[in-house]
């Protein structure tokens, strides 16, 4: 059952249309990302469910009652937003209590949750620091106590991690995620992070120029998109132009490439999305003859660029300890045929 339902939510500035008829229902306890591009309108959407901006068109309901028309204080909804906007002159505890105060809460009880808030995101030991004194990571999980200790039926997350190092960013991806569903708060995510959405998220929502082009589950996502702007977002990808040639087979430049079987029609154009990680690098005679381009390290990988008749490819193999192969190099490449994600060319243009 829906607890978060966006109804054809639609709006505009002026002449320009930030999101377009975008409907999503959210369960309880789900975590949803908003994934694409600057421009996009995944923050506008945030901001219309947080009631920071009113829809133009369209309906927002949590849990059932229409709250399209509440101001944001009347939501109840916790936000985190990508600057934190922590207190400077207030502690851990003061930044995280404020909500409360805000709300009446009594000193006692105030007390209790603020503690609990901490020994949450692990700061027990910092609450007396005010954020100069905290690292980066320190004040991230100040401002996502500070959104949880309300108790929020939503927590909307406005690319809070975009800040942090690489490193710290991923641990801090696990931590939040391990959080989200320990408490099981329902939860919505912005980010143009690509790697962030698939890794924390049940289901990923791909949105360019106002419309969401594909709702899917991270795996379906990334194994399965729907066009040419969802393979090439969500991931590296391989885009082959070419033309179907029976129903199981696409004629690439001379070579036929077999693809699972489609019901398009002989000589329909198309568009092949193959992963990176999915092509097999191997000596020449064991599949399309190529050569090796460039080779870079990765550490738990090599990504390669290799030249082939069906066109430049970026290879990504695994780390092995052995030599790679070098750039130069006489090389076949093959893949599974279950590999290659065939995109009819109208939408391959979005």
């Amino acid at each position: 059952m829906s607890f978060l339902k966006l109804d054809r939510l639609t709006k505009r500035f002026g002449d320009f249309t930030a999101v377009e008829a975008l409907s999503l229902d959210i369960t309880r306890g789900e975590f949803v990302s908003l994934l694409g591009p600057s421009g996009c309108g995944k923050t506008t959407t945030l901001q219309m469910i947080a009631g920071l901006h009113t829809p133009t068109e369209g309906r927002i309901h949590l849990d059932g009652q229409d709250i399209t028309e509440l101001p944001p204080n009347r939501r109840g909804l916790g936000i985190v937003f990508q600057s934190y906007a922590l207190f400077p002159h207030m502690t851990a505890t003061e930044n995280i209590s404020f909500g409360l105060e805000m709300r009446n809460i009594a000193r006692s009880e105030r007390g209790d949750r603020v503690r609990r808030a901490l020994d949450q995101v692990q700061l027990g030991p910092f609450a007396d620091r005010y954020p100069k004194e905290l690292s980066g990571g320190q004040r991230q999980r100040v401002a996502l106590a500070r959104a949880l200790v309300i108790e929020p039926p939503i927590l909307l997350l406005d690319e809070p991690l975009s800040n942090l190092d690489a490193k710290l960013r991923e641990e801090m991806q696990l931590e939040l995620r391990v959080l989200q569903q320990k408490i099981g708060v329902t939860t919505v995510l912005v980010t143009h992070d690509q790697s962030e959405a698939l890794s924390m998220s049940d289901r990923v929502v791909v949105m360019d120029r106002g419309r969401a082009v594909q709702i899917d589950s991270p795996l379906n996502m990334y194994e399965a998109p729907r066009d040419a702007f969802v393979s090439n977002f969500v991931g590296k990808t391989n885009l082959l132009e070419g033309h179907m040639a029976g129903s199981d087979g696409v004629r690439v430049a001379d070579q036929r490439i077999v693809v699972p079987k489609q019901s398009l029609r002989d000589g329909t154009a198309i568009k092949l999305s193959l992963r990176p990680e999915k092509v097999v690098l191997s000596a020449p005679g064991q599949g399309i003859a190529a050569t090796v381009g460039t080779v870079a390290f990765h550490g738990s990988h090599w990504l390669y660029t290799v030249i082939s008749p069906v066109g430049e490819l970026i290879v990504v193999a695994p780390n092995t300890g052995e030599a790679p192969w070098a750039a130069g190099a006489a090389v076949s490449v093959s893949w599974p045929d279950n590999a290659l994600r065939v995109l009819p060319q109208e939408a391959a243009h979005g």
